[in-house]
């Protein structure tokens, strides 16, 4: 099951990203936190092809939907890799909640192909410190930052342009 729900995000993620005109660049390795980095080969403002690295996550945990925000837990070694305040890329934490293991993950027919899954990112820097001592951290991701086409690119823009977080 939880290789099924790593390809299966990647696959959202390349899919949310090709129809943004992005690209995806896979990692070998999880040393760093991050699962993937996307990229974009637009000039923007301050930068030619900006980047940034994703910590990608999947669930079927419906239960941590609140009204505002999806609740998920980290551990400490992870979340310290993500939020570390010398990374040189921007990074993000993607959070894929896909249908319960009795439903489908997909639907497809000649009106085109459906999925109830949806992810919830927060830009790594607003996802808090944790305790000293503490071995996770509860992170809210709100529900208004829904990874799609408009937010992947709005997202790529802010990094572009140089944003700060």
């Amino acid at each position: 099951m939880s290789a099924r729900q790593e390809q299966f995000s990647l696959a959202f993620v390349r899919m949310i990203a090709a129809a943004a005109g992005c690209s995806i660049k896979s990692h070998e390795t999880d040393y760093d936190g991050v699962d993937i980095t996307i990229a974009s080969s637009t000039e923007y403002e301050t930068y030619y092809c900006p980047q940034f690295e994703l910590q990608l996550k999947c669930t079927t945990q419906h239960d941590r939907l609140r009204d505002a925000h999806f609740s998920w837990k980290m551990e400490r070694d992870p979340f310290l890799k993500l939020t570390h305040g010398k990374r040189y890329n921007e990074a993000f934490l993607g959070v894929l909640v896909i249908p319960r293991d009795d439903e489908p993950l997909v639907q497809l027919s000649e009106e085109g192909l459906l999925s109830s899954s949806r992810m919830y990112w927060e830009h790594a820097r607003l996802l808090g410190d944790i305790s000293d001592g503490a071995t996770s951290k509860t992170v809210h991701l709100p529900r208004t930052n829904l990874f799609d086409v408009v937010s992947l690119q709005s997202i790529m823009q802010r990094v572009g342009e140089g944003g700060v977080w």
